[in-house]
């Protein structure tokens, strides 16, 4: 049994579907395996087959399973997965198996879409968009000086962003993004003086969707990704 699956408050369909996500993802099980049957995961986690059941039901829907009859549980290739899924995102970016390429991607993708963003916030945010990403901001200053959580400050942050563009298909991809910025924050984050060092990059964009200045604020939202790049790049050894 694997004991070391219990160890937070969530569902035990949660935990098993976020324990096979990861070991899918990590390359435990490679596209065109098998999954051991129900019987075997059942034993392994100790629970249901109800549980398994769910948890796989959960991973076909995000297109990374397939059940064949007479074949049984077989991994897709990852062509054929919810890639903007925010629990692949999170499974695929884990620390442990987080490669450069997949790195470079999910930063050139914050490439396109953010500084659009942050262009169309500054033409269309409302007064409370405004006041919520100030906020926001203050609550990252707060964290710094060491009351509050950073990540949390800075997730919500560039959420308000999104939301405040205006655009409906951006703001559908908010889940998305955070599950890519909570993964490059946590690793980020990790770096000495980081975040007291993106502080006032934050602040120019702040300031420049206050202002109503599109291109400040585009210049702005850049400005933070390649710093955010070049850091990430670093704590992973990546040239």
């Amino acid at each position: 049994m694997d004991t070391t699956l219990y160890t937070s408050r969530r569902t035990f369909q949660e935990q098993v579907l976020d324990r096979l996500g990861q070991e899918i993802c990590s390359g435990r099980y490679t596209p065109g395996a098998v999954l051991p049957s129900e019987a075997e995961l059942c034993e392994r986690f100790g629970i249901s087959r109800i549980v398994i059941r769910e948890a796989i039901k959960s991973l076909v829907a995000k297109g990374m399973l397939v059940v064949r009859r007479k074949v049984g549980t077989t991994v897709l290739d990852p062509n054929h997965w919810n890639l903007f899924d925010p629990s692949i995102i999170a499974w695929r970016a884990h620390p442990s198996v987080l490669n450069q390429t997949l790195s470079r991607d999910l930063m050139e993708l914050r490439r396109i879409v953010e500084p659009a963003a942050a262009r169309l916030a500054a033409q269309r945010a409302s007064d409370n968009d405004r006041k919520a990403l100030r906020a926001a901001y203050q609550s990252m200053e707060c964290a710094i000086a060491g009351d509050g959580d950073y990540i949390a400050a800075d997730l919500a942050f560039h959420a308000i962003l999104l939301v405040a563009c205006g655009n409906q298909f951006v703001r559908q991809m908010q889940d998305a993004m955070s599950a890519i910025l909570r993964t490059s924050f946590a690793i980020v984050s990790l770096k000495p003086g980081g975040p007291a060092f993106s502080l006032p990059m934050h602040e120019d964009l702040c300031r420049a969707v206050e202002a109503g200045d599109a291109q400040a604020a585009e210049r702005a939202a850049l400005a933070l990704i390649d710093q955010a790049t070049n850091d990430l790049n670093a704590q992973l050894n990546f040239g």
